[in-house]
């Protein structure tokens, strides 16, 4: 689509590979199989994928090694970890955020390349990645404070903090692969469970020059970082039960297939964050230039590669023609590009087969009645389909059925607000949803409908996880737990306290254990 233009020499692509991998605290040298971590990226005027690196082609065998360093480290709940004060863990935890500050260009360059994600959006999940370490170290001091206290009740003492879990299994999506593996792995870590991490096929080599971070900053076990296919390296470890917490971020098929290895189901704490066909609704009244602008951004921002991404607008009919012609406009504006060019909006897809995808979509959408409305709707090149916007989508296109995480945006008209409240109803997923319009009396019962559809309604604006304060979750086949700063911390962690009665005999004890600091567990130490 773009002329080749040269790389510019701050992000030429030098290759790494990458030898070892994390387990027991120890980096261990991988003289095995490696797989080549290609970018669709090309660094040639004659198309070409990049060759980003290698990493380490593990097997079961060290998949099960990296268990049995975790189980170790976590020693049936009596391991270092598993134990320690709690103004230890953050200790620790703010150690390794200033530690891996100074990778940040490297993990930034990596990501880049790996995912084709712009520059400045790398840029930006980094350092929102800190953020969000430094906000989580805060929350769980909250809570420590928040526990750090008595309770009395029918002459009973009850001291209630939350404790770990147990064994985590942490697998994180290549779309956010820092910033959302990150979001599973800290609240993780501080609650006092030990993890296995395996990082996604793409967006695999940003999270090697963090290793020595980790490997240097945690007990031996506590963390252990394997790389290799899902099927080679997680399943074995779910077939063994002993993973107390799947914690996934990924589509459906993937977490089902893993949970049902699992030969204790009812045992298994889900922590997941999943797919998502986010509507927007455009009412009569809406202001056609912001609803165009939150649309766009809303549905083509990373090529549409967002869980998050509104997947399906519903346009009424009295807009429609108002609302397609700047919509389309809008979209055949934006500017296709490699990652590091200035202002690039859609750049190249990391899937190699995502385009063809893409393509698959919008053809079965044309044999079923739909139109191309954009001018450069499914131009194509090597590893880059253009969006496409289609309409009318009826119900029994796949682009209105499936989640289609990539460049095409599938239109729907309605006239009746009912038509759409039943088919969102009626969807498998219930993550987010904008509506745009004015009017209270009609936004008002179209709100109280869609609270209970969706976790998070956007009003005149597009779907979005951030910011990480607030709750991140979904109803149906989009999520199970929450994730957010406040509630991670909690999905990874569980109510458990020590009840005394009261009686001069137990309360002497309380007070000697509490004057003596000799257990971690019972104190009212308030963490500054």
């Amino acid at each position: 689509m773009n002329e080749f233009q040269p790389i510019p020499k701050a992000y030429v692509c030098n290759p790494l590979h990458h030898k070892t991998y994390l387990i027991n605290g120890e980096l261990r040298e991988w003289k095995g199989a490696c797989d080549e971590v290609y970018s669709t990226i090309s660094s040639t005027e004659q198309y070409a994928p990049t060759l980003v690196g290698s990493v380490p082609h593990l097997t079961e065998k060290e998949a099960l090694e990296a268990l049995e360093a975790a189980a170790n480290a976590y020693g049936k709940g009596n391991g270092l970890w598993a134990t320690m004060r709690v103004k230890d863990r953050v200790e620790i935890l703010e150690r390794f955020t200033k530690e891996i500050q100074h990778k940040r260009d490297e993990v930034v360059q990596l990501m880049m390349w790996e995912i084709g994600k712009t520059i400045l959006e790398c840029q930006k999940e980094f350092d929102r990645t800190i953020e969000y370490l430094y906000n989580t170290l805060e929350e769980y001091k909250k809570l420590d404070r928040d526990s750090a206290h008595f309770q009395k009740k029918d002459g009973i003492y009850a001291h209630i903090r939350r404790g770990p879990l147990g064994i985590v299994l942490c697998l994180g999506p290549y779309n956010y692969p820092l910033n959302e593996s990150f979001a599973l792995l800290i609240p993780a870590l501080l609650m006092g469970n030990t993890v296995i991490y395996k990082p996604p096929k793409y967006g695999v080599l940003l999270i090697t020059p963090l290793l020595e971070a980790f490997r240097d900053c945690f007990p031996k076990g506590v963390i252990n970082i394997v790389f290799g296919r899902g099927r080679e390296i997680a399943s074995p470890i779910m077939e063994t039960g002993r993973i107390d917490v799947l914690a996934l971020i990924g589509n459906s098929r993937s977490a089902i297939a893993l949970q049902d290895k699992h030969p204790h189901k009812n045992r298994l704490r889900l922590v997941l964050g999943l797919e998502a066909k986010n509507p927007a609704i455009v009412l009569p009244d809406a202001d056609i230039d912001l609803a165009v602008k939150e649309c766009v951004a809303g549905a083509l921002t990373f090529n549409g590669q967002r869980c998050t991404a509104l997947k399906i607008l519903y346009v009424h009919e009295d807009v429609k023609e108002a609302f397609l012609s700047k919509f389309t406009e809008e979209v055949d504006k934006l500017p296709f590009g490699n990652p590091w060019e200035v202002n690039v909006k859609l750049t190249p897809l990391p899937e190699p087969d995502k385009p063809q995808y893409i393509q698959d979509l919008i053809d079965d959408a044309l044999q079923k009645g739909a139109k191309i409305l954009n001018k450069k709707g499914g131009e194509r090149c090597e590893n880059f389909i253009f969006p496409a916007v289609l309409a009318p989508v009826s119900p029994d296109m796949r682009v209105y059925q499936e989640e289609q995480f990539g460049p095409v945006v599938p239109v729907r008209f309605f006239t009746d607000i009912d038509q759409v409240r039943e088919e969102i109803a009626d969807s498998h997923y219930g993550q987010q949803v904008s509506i745009f319009g004015h009017d209270v009396y009609t936004l008002a019962p179209l709100i109280d409908a869609m609270v209970n559809l969706v976790c998070r309604v956007n009003l005149n604006s597009l779907c979005q996880r951030g910011p990480d304060v607030f709750p991140f979750t979904g109803r149906k086949d989009s999520a199970v737990g929450t994730l957010s700063v406040y509630d991670a911390l909690r999905s990874f962690s569980i109510r458990t306290f020590v009840a005394s009665k009261d009686n001069p005999y137990n309360n002497e004890i309380l007070e000697n254990l509490l004057k003596t600091e000799t257990s971690n567990f019972i104190n009212t130490t308030y963490i500054l």
